[in-house]
C-alpha cells in the first residue's frame, strides 16, 4: 500500500474526495517527519511509537575494495508496533 492507495482508502471509506484525502495523508506523514527531525517521539495509540535513534560513528569496510574506513554518526527513525498491531500480524 502506498500514499495514493492509502487516501483512496480513506476516501472510499470516509465520504470525502480522493485529493482531500490525499492532502491529509501528506499532511500527517509531513507532521511525523517534522517532529522526528526535532527529535521528538511520536506515540500513535493503538498502532505503535516512532522513535529517532542514534547511530554513533563507527569503523567499517569498503565492500569494493575492502579498505578500512569511518562511517559517520546519523540518526534513524525506528518504529515499535503497538500491541494491537502485534496481535493483528500474529493472528
Amino acid at each position: 500500500m502506498n500514499n495514493s492507495d492509502l487516501a483512496d482508502k480513506l476516501a472510499t471509506e470516509h465520504g470525502v474526495t480522493k485529493s482531500d484525502a490525499r492532502k491529509l495523508v501528506d499532511a500527517v506523514f509531513a507532521a511525523i517527519g517534522d517532529a522526528a527531525a526535532q527529535g521528538e517521539e511520536i506515540s500513535l495509540n493503538g498502532f505503535g511509537k516512532f522513535k529517532v535513534k542514534a547511530n554513533p560513528e563507527r569503523e567499517g569496510r569498503n565492500p569494493a575494495t575492502g579498505e578500512a574506513m569511518t562511517i559517520k554518526a546519523s540518526n534513524k527513525l525506528t518504529f515499535a508496533p503497538a500491541k494491537a498491531v502485534k496481535d493483528k500480524l500474529n493472528g
